[in-house]
């Protein structure tokens, strides 16, 4: 009987041709979109590519590649090829695992690829029941019956591992729905809901707040719900003046309390109410803040000051000033500072930002550090699918772990009188792992005693 002929579209997207080439389509274009900085403004792109080809980058939408629809669709077009392709070869498998060991005939047990046959000098009553009790003591649970004057015990392990290259199947599923519900490009054109999922940025100075984000790509003005201040900026450099490491001391304020206050590094972001801050850039300012306080006196000024600008501390009755600084970059190294208590000629001396100078002067002794003011630039993202992402990349290590390390196996042992006493021909199959279970298979046959 010729078999129905299938369907040209689900043979299409049943074949694993299909699946390769999306497969090689999507690393392909993941590594363009690891090569070409992603999320930057067009100018960056201009600067780096040129015009014409910065133009051709934001038409294809390469510096948001991963929120592209292009991208997308090839995503759906790989969910739809997984989905269908494992509906197709799902009812084999279930009849693969529903098929009843009995039913094979003694003569096919010759057939297996693990055979040996075994002959023992007792009757065959007693040789049904040591095999059963040498299956059973292994975990192997029997069933029997009766075939061509003998008797035929059957057992089986791991009939559910046939699965497990679905549940990996199952697992990119769940990845690639977490992918997608937390693309920007969903939120905004699908669910038309742009708060629903976001990447953007914020450039923050320090000792001020932001309750809004940026959002990549289209620039609009998200808001967060909740604000952000960045207390402290710190940055430490190497002796070339390249940047060591660098971290944001933020407070998040929310329904006018705070709630939370802790450090942000590179590789240690903050997350709150399903919003994740990573520490991604700073940017110097020319402003400094300087703490003064007089020794032996509970008062302390501290203010923020720009160079060549006289500020006074009324309550101390002094003023100061910075005059002159030395820079790389924009990075301020020391500065020069003038300082005043009204009495006499002003104290002008150097001192390095960050470090601290005690100046004398006939009022008293007065204790002076600057540091320059920063704003720390944050990559803010909202992903709510990254729980389906985790929980995806979870199962898949539990069915590549099941695929590649578990097998079904079974065993047969046909029992039935011989010219010598009783023969017993042994046979077993397994649908990975042979080498492993041919060597358990002679182990067990090994502990039969004669």
């Amino acid at each position: 009987m010729t078999p129905p002929k299938k369907n040209p579209i689900v043979a299409l997207f049943a074949s694993v041709e299909l699946a390769l080439f999306l497969i090689f389509c999507l690393a392909a274009t993941s590594i363009i979109g690891t090569l070409i900085p992603q999320n930057n403004i067009q100018e960056f792109y201009i600067e780096k590519y040129g015009l014409k080809t910065a133009n051709l980058l934001r038409i294809l939408d390469i510096p948001d590649m991963y929120n592209s629809w292009w991208f997308i669709a090839l995503l759906a077009l790989f969910s739809l090829n997984l989905m269908v392709c494992s509906l197709e070869r799902i009812p084999q498998v279930i009849r693969t695992i529903r098929r009843d060991g009995l039913m094979v005939r003694p003569e096919q047990l010759e057939k297996f690829p693990f055979h040996q046959m075994e002959t023992v000098s007792i009757v065959p009553g007693e040789a049904i029941l040591r095999v059963t009790s040498l299956f059973h003591a292994h975990g192997w649970t029997t069933r029997a019956a009766d075939k061509d004057n003998g008797r035929l015990l059957f057992a089986e392990k791991g009939a559910w591992t046939r699965f497990g290259v679905y549940v990996v199947h199952c697992s990119i599923l769940i990845i690639l729905t977490g992918a997608v519900v937390g693309s920007s490009t969903v939120a905004h054109k699908i669910l038309r809901n742009p708060h629903f999922a976001f990447k953007g940025s914020v450039m923050l100075p320090e000792t001020e707040t932001a309750d809004h984000v940026t959002a990549f790509k289209s620039g609009e003005r998200l808001g967060l719900g909740f604000t952000v201040r960045c207390d402290r900026f710190t940055i430490e450099f190497y002796p070339n003046g390249m940047p060591k490491t660098y971290r944001s001391r933020v407070t998040v304020i929310d329904g006018g309390q705070s709630v939370l206050s802790t450090d942000i590094e590179v590789n240690r972001p903050l997350t709150y109410k399903g919003v994740t801050f990573y520490q991604s850039s700073y940017q110097p300012f020319q402003r400094y803040t300087v703490a003064l306080k007089k020794q032996g006196a509970p008062e302390e000024s501290t203010t923020v000051i720009s160079p060549a600008k006289q500020m006074d501390w009324r309550e101390a009755g002094v003023s100061y000033g910075i005059i002159n600084r030395e820079s790389q970059g924009e990075i301020t190294r020391r500065l020069k500072v003038w300082f005043s208590d009204n009495q006499g000629e002003p104290s002008t001396f150097w001192v390095n930002v960050g470090q601290e100078a005690i100046i004398e002067r006939p009022s008293g002794k007065y204790q002076f550090r600057a540091q320059q003011v920063y704003a720390t630039g944050l990559q803010v993202a909202k992903d709510p699918g990254v729980w389906l992402v985790y929980g995806g990349c979870l199962l898949m290590l539990v069915g590549l772990y099941i695929a590649f390390f578990l097998s079904h196996r079974k065993i047969y042992a046909f029992i039935q009188p011989g010219a010598e006493g009783t023969n017993i021909l042994f046979a077993g199959e397994a649908n990975k792992n042979k080498v492993g279970f041919s060597e358990k298979f002679s182990e067990l046959i090994s502990k039969l005693e004669k």
